[in-house]
């Protein structure tokens, strides 16, 4: 072999390792979690019945069911990682957390940083105001202020109608967190914000905030939210996709939404003539 040969063949080694570098080094979540048997699900734990802490201070809850479940199916051990509603991306994106299990609605504009599995829940919105404002339904809340999650597919409907309301007395205050929302709709700081009806109906049960009452809901489209996994973790998307339909189709999913939500029928978890 002559010196051109050996020197075409070193050349050609050499670019063969530049290209297989990124996929030797870039190991799916997928294969990270079975081997370290250790799955980290980024969940709110502050928006019962999706998630919550039992008076123990145990995470419970929809979503983190979801975890424990996906969790046992990887043969692995669930940490449950507290992911406040304005955090769940950056958490994902930071690798803080392996899979996002938090009410997130798959956004466009979400989508060129994440990717969504189908949809693996489906919530209305309830308008939730306090005794003494006079709002009775979704239109009343023009002149108000008003409140909610910052970063939320909720916050983004509601500003899009204050802006077609173009009233100067209607106002909006965003809040880091579901909690600080309906302390300040406790305190007076705004007269309602909007919540996800299964959300809502826990939380007027709990009796935790007696001058809360229910006016109704929100005219926006079904709130379809879904699992999110790294954008380019397409072995763990096309995994996670496979257990949300498993969830489905092996019943777990009913009897998950009637342990926390209630005994009733699940909702589609599609738009109708809309296929994943």
């Amino acid at each position: 072999m002559n010196l051109k040969t050996l020197t075409t063949y070193a050349m050609l080694a050499m670019v063969s390792s530049f290209i297989a570098a990124p996929y030797s080094q870039a190991a799916s979540t997928l294969d990270k979690v079975v081997q370290s048997k250790k799955l980290r699900c980024g969940v709110m734990l502050d928006s019962p019945p999706s998630g919550f802490r039992t008076l123990d201070n145990k995470p419970d809850g929809f979503d983190v069911a979801y975890c424990l479940d996906m969790a046992k199916a990887l043969g692995a051990t669930a940490e449950v990682v507290e992911t406040p509603s304005s955090d769940r991306i950056p958490a994902l994106v930071s690798n803080r957390i392996d899979v996002l299990i938090a009410s997130t609605t798959s956004t466009v504009s979400r989508g060129l940083t994440v990717a969504f599995s189908q949809p693996y829940m489906n919530y209305t919105t309830a308008v939730i105001t306090r005794k003494g404002t006079g709002i009775t339904k979704y239109q009343d809340l023009k002149g108000h202020v008003l409140g909610g999650v910052i970063g939320s597919s909720t916050e983004q409907m509601l500003k899009k109608d204050i802006a077609a309301w173009n009233d100067p007395k209607t106002s909006y205050i965003g809040y880091g967190s579901d909690t600080d929302a309906f302390l300040a709709l406790q305190q007076g700081k705004v007269d309602s914000v909007l919540q996800a009806t299964a959300v809502a109906g826990v939380l007027m049960k709990s009796g935790q905030f007696p001058t809360f009452e229910l006016a109704g809901e929100a005219p926006f489209p079904p709130d379809l939210v879904s699992i999110a996994v790294r954008r380019d973790d397409f072995e763990m998307l096309d995994w996670v996709k496979l257990f949300v339909w498993n969830q489905v189709a092996s019943g777990r999913f009913k009897e998950i939404y009637n342990t926390y939500i209630g005994p009733t029928v699940p909702p589609a978890l599609a738009i109708k003539g809309v296929d994943f």
